[in-house]
């Protein structure tokens, strides 16, 4: 592909614009073709311009680094690149600063008697090579866990999957992604048969309407805001609909702004789908050819009229009809959501409602019409892409067979060894096998929990615990670096080549353009160094990740994307380099890209294609294959309803205030690179809680007074910023912790969130709980917290460090004595096959006097003993305890089967018939539980014997169904002789018939 060039800024320092007082630089009216600027700030002229991407929000914006002398001295805007046209917001513009930061992590740190030391890289990689291998030895390697970022390159993330489902070959991955854009894979996953954005930035040009739910763009993504001002200031602006609480920027130019109740998304948009349906404002042509489900949406939405929805939303039924009536009838649709939806309660059902939203009216896969469920973090769309979080490589499906042998064969592993049982473990669980001691080696990568997780005071316990041994790699001494064993110095971007997906697909490539300070490596490198130590060989004893270089990672991603919903077959480095980025996919099909998805009407919801069976809203059970069949989506989208829910922990009159947190726009993140961006710091300094006149008024408090906001979790120190807000609801920005805090007070917003995660994607509900705020006691000149907040106080200081003492926690491992639990399992297990058959032989024929049941029964004694045969040599092998099966499965037994001799009653026979159902149900149990224990031990003959002892009791499970179906009837509706009675004499009976 030919290099494009674009002139560079002759003259040096060059700024062209001041964008901490101008934000989204000048207006560029438009209506179809973005006109381009160029956006720059460089502070001495560079000997070179290397290309890159912007990695400070999700819009992934074209930009060139600017070099001289081997340091960083300036970026600026790519002119013709699709998503951003030149132009950078106030991160791109003055976040690349930190990269020369003097506070740099520039070689790797150990710590030794409770205190962090410089070490070599040998040193710190052959200590955490020795601790896997011990917990390998100790816990299986199911006691090591990853928790990785959505800032890293495909490459990096691409490795380091297959270092963990192919080298130690357990689920045990997860990414902060998962607080900000879990919700958005899983919605699209839900409605479509698989990830990947339906919508394009270039839809922005074209569309008439803009529907906005939770997502305050002015802040969260500056360039795309600026596109659609210069909408909104073009001929023929679109029309512009906002969700949200506050009255944001974004918020400040709609159409029509609807202010709901915190938690209240769902109720809100089942509203104006059922004015949709009511007014007949439903593209039905589309909705009979391409979408399931309809009817039952019909009737869920039903019940949510507009007064209905006010009772709920506070939002008054005039505006929600006036929004309603915009959307059902605008010629284009683009809808786009985030964290306002996927933080909320009910994040997964209410993005998915957005989804159908668009569905109903058809408007998607056409320019001006589509969906864009955003990204919150500029690498997520990759963390999910390549498996390092929730989902598996290339968006397949872990519930399907042929999709993880596919994985399998490209990594050239055995397929037992390939980890499916579930999918990976979201990080609500690794914190919990973290509590419970079964998970001792904790990998954090380019992330920084101590401040973004819920509920902090937990976490800082937990990633404290003696016994745990945490890995950090990142960029500098976060808080969750500050207590952490082993510190792994890393490169960041423009120190190191890959590349990156944005939140509309496009595929950026980002060159390296300076070396990495000190002893710094990408984290690439790093976990190439670990795998080769590790020693890991795939199944024909060849290194399993051979690769020495970004470009061969990205091309063996090609083959693992190929024939998937993101095919990058038709991509390489050098189609990615001189031009813009390309969207996937990208393919011999569409070779250039592919602008939006399902322009054709067909979505990825074929049983064998599809990325997910999909789920039940509500409760966040999976649906089987045979519950998807069922449904036969045959390449349609599915609408999902749900009705809503109110949040789980509601205002009351101790804490009478919704808390909402967010982001602010000049920060990312926990501010690790823009804190240290002196001109990004300056203009955002510190924390405040917003609150509304009317609340600031009843609680007496002043714009600027410091207050302590308490939930029923811990309390934070703020000043009070007087907001246009719902009367009721404060808001505080996440992005704050205690590396740089100048006073000794709690201030990260996430001492006070809840730890309530969405039942289908896991996303932390950060916009959920409640609050109170108290004034500040002065005494003796000086503010003091009431005496129950000093507790939260202590456990929040400027740098947590952990004095674990090494040697101490290694006897202490020593010395710990533990027991698996799989023993008593199996023990259980085969204790209530046994049972069965005793139950078989002795009771039912006592109970069920049935010539059909008892030749039955023979059957069934049969298939049970060879349940017991298939296993026995598993119990040999594992071994099994009897401690607490036989007083389980004997007091089951003597609760739900009759205490009685024999009976020839045909309701004791009915009766006799469900307990079997239940004790089939009981040893059912005891299988499923053993069916992903066997998958990762990695034994096929353990597999294969749950796999029959399944199927088994289902064929036993099916028998007794039938004979109750059979019994039930005559038995339950045919009047009957008393019990009593049946032994009285023939003449006795005769005559009371004939009475």
């Amino acid at each position: 592909m030919a290099t494009r060039t674009q002139k560079a800024e002759t003259t040096a320092p060059y700024e062209s614009r001041d964008s901490i007082k101008n934000i989204w630089g000048e207006r560029t009216p438009f209506k179809h073709q973005w006109p381009d600027r160029c956006d720059a700030n460089v502070v001495e002229t560079p000997d070179k311009w290397v290309q890159s991407a912007c990695v400070l929000c999700s819009n992934g914006c074209g930009m060139d680094i600017g070099v001289k002398d081997g340091k960083v001295v300036g970026v600026r805007g790519r002119v013709f690149d699709r998503v951003n046209k030149g132009r950078l917001g106030p991160k791109g513009l003055n976040g690349w600063v930190s990269m020369n930061h003097p506070d740099r992590l520039k070689h790797p740190l150990i710590r030794r008697d409770g205190k962090l030391q410089r070490a070599s890289w040998d040193e710190a990689m052959s200590l955490i090579v020795e601790k896997t291998k011990d917990i390998q030895a100790r816990l299986t390697n199911h006691g090591i866990g990853f928790y990785t970022s959505g800032q890293l390159f495909l490459e990096e993330y691409y490795v380091l999957a297959m270092v963990g489902k192919a080298g130690l070959n357990t689920l045990h991955m997860d990414g902060n992604t998962r607080l900000c854009t879990a919700t958005a894979a899983t919605a699209m996953r839900e409605s479509f048969g698989s990830d990947g954005q339906p919508g394009s930035y270039s839809d922005v040009d074209y569309t008439d309407c803009l529907f906005m739910v939770g997502h305050n763009v002015a802040y969260t993504q500056t360039v795309l805001w600026a596109r659609i001002l210069d909408r909104l200031d073009g001929p023929s602006p679109p029309n512009l609909i906002v969700v949200d609480p506050r009255k944001s920027e974004t918020a400040t130019r709609a159409t029509v702004h609807l202010a709901p109740k915190s938690g209240t998304n769902l109720a809100l948009l089942n509203g104006i789908q059922h004015l949709l349906f009511k007014n007949g404002w439903i593209n039905q042509e589309f909705v009979s050819k391409h979408v399931i489900g309809l009817e039952d949406l019909r009737k869920v939405v039903s019940e949510y009229t507009p007064e209905y929805v006010e009772e709920i939303t506070g939002v008054p039924t005039k505006q929600l009809k006036e929004a309603a009536e915009i959307i059902g009838t605008t010629p284009t649709l683009l809808s786009t959501a985030l964290q306002g939806v996927y933080q909320s309660n009910q994040a997964t059902a209410s993005a998915c409602q957005i989804n159908n939203i668009n569905l109903l009216r058809g408007k998607i896969g056409k320019p001006g019409s589509g969906i864009l469920q955003m990204n919150g973090q500029p690498t997520a769309q990759n963390n999910r892409e390549t498996g390092c979080d929730g989902e598996f490589p290339g968006f397949r499906n872990h519930q399907n067979p042929q999709h993880m042998q596919e994985i399998a064969d490209i990594w050239k592993i055995d397929t037992i060894k390939m980890p499916h049982w579930n999918q990976p473990t979201h990080i609500e669980n690794m914190l919990r096998y973290i509590e419970n001691g079964s998970l001792e080696i904790f990998w954090i990568s380019g992330t920084n929990p101590l401040v973004s997780l819920p509920h902090l005071h937990k976490i800082r316990k937990l990633l404290t615990k003696p016994d745990l041994f945490v890995v950090t790699q990142d960029l500098f001494l976060t808080e969750t670096a500050a207590l952490s064993d082993v510190v792994l110095p890393a490169a960041q971007w423009g120190e190191k080549t890959g590349c990156f997906t944005n939140a509309d697909r496009t595929m950026h490539l980002s060159h390296k353009a300076v070396e990495p300070p000190g002893e710094a490596r990408a984290d690439l490198d790093i976990w190439l160094d670990f795998a080769k130590r590790m020693d890991f060989k795939n199944k024909y004893g060849e290194p399993l990740i051979p690769f020495t270089c970004p470009e061969e990672v990205f091309e063996a991603w090609k083959q693992m994307s190929f024939g998937r919903p993101l095919d990058c077959s038709a991509l390489s480095y050098e189609k990615l380099t001189g031009g813009s980025g390309i969207q996937w996919p990208c393919s011999e099909e569409h070779p250039n890209g592919k602008d939006r998805l399902f322009d054709d009407g067909k979505f990825y919801t074929d049983t064998e294609y599809c990325e997910s069976f999909g789920h039940d809203l509500e409760t966040g059970a999976p649906y089987t294959k045979s519950q998807y069949k069922a449904m036969n989506p045959a390449g349609r989208a599915i609408l999902k309803s749900a009705h809503y829910k109110a949040p789980m922990e509601v205002v009351n009159d101790e804490y009478p205030l919704h808390l909402n947190t967010g982001r602010n726009v000049f920060h990312f993140h926990t501010r690790t690179k823009t804190g240290r961006s002196k001109r990004l710091q300056d203009a955002d300094s510190e924390p405040n809680v917003h609150v509304s006149q009317a609340d600031a008024d009843a609680l007496h408090i002043a714009d600027g007074e410091m207050v302590v906001v308490r939930s029923r979790r811990g309390s934070v120190e703020l000043p009070v910023s007087i907001r246009d807000i719902n009367k009721g609801h404060v808001f505080i920005p996440f992005h704050f912790g205690y590396f740089d805090a100048k006073e000794d007070r709690a201030r990260a917003a996430n001492e006070l969130t809840i730890e309530q995660w969405d039942p289908v994607s896991k996303q932390p509900m950060f916009k959920s709980g409640a609050v109170r705020i108290e004034k500040c006691v002065q005494k003796e000149g000086r503010r003091e917290q009431p005496d129950h907040a000093k507790e939260q106080q202590t456990s929040t200081v400027k740098h947590v460090e952990e004095t674990k003492d090494q040697e101490a926690l290694t006897k202490g491992l020593q010395t710990q004595h533990r027991v698996r639990r799989l023993e008593l399992w199996m023990g259980a297990t085969h204790e209530a096959l046994e049972m069965l058959i005793e139950i078989y032989k002795d009771l039912i024929p006592r109970l069920v006097h049935d010539l059909e049941v008892q030749s039955g029964l023979e059957v069934m004694r049969r298939i049970t003993t060879e349940i017991l045969h298939t296993f026995q040599p598993l119990i040999d092998k594992y071994h099994e305890s009897r401690q607490y099966g036989r007083s389980v499965a004997q007091r089951l037994r003597n609760a739900i089967f009759p205490q009685t001799e024999e009976t020839h009653d045909p309701y004791e026979a009915l009766a006799a018939l469900q307990s079997l159902d239940l004790f089939l149900t009981y040893i059912e149990g005891h299988l499923t539980a053993l069916m992903p224990a066997s998958m990762a031990v990695w034994d096929e003959q353990f597999v294969g014997a749950v796999t029959f002892a399944q199927g088994s009791i289902q064929r036993q499970k099916a028998w007794v169904t039938q004979h109750i179906k059979v019994k039930s009837p005559q038995t339950l509706l045919v009047p009957m002789v008393e019990a009593g009675d049946l032994h009285a004499p023939e003449s006795s009976m005769a005559g009371q018939l004939r009475e």
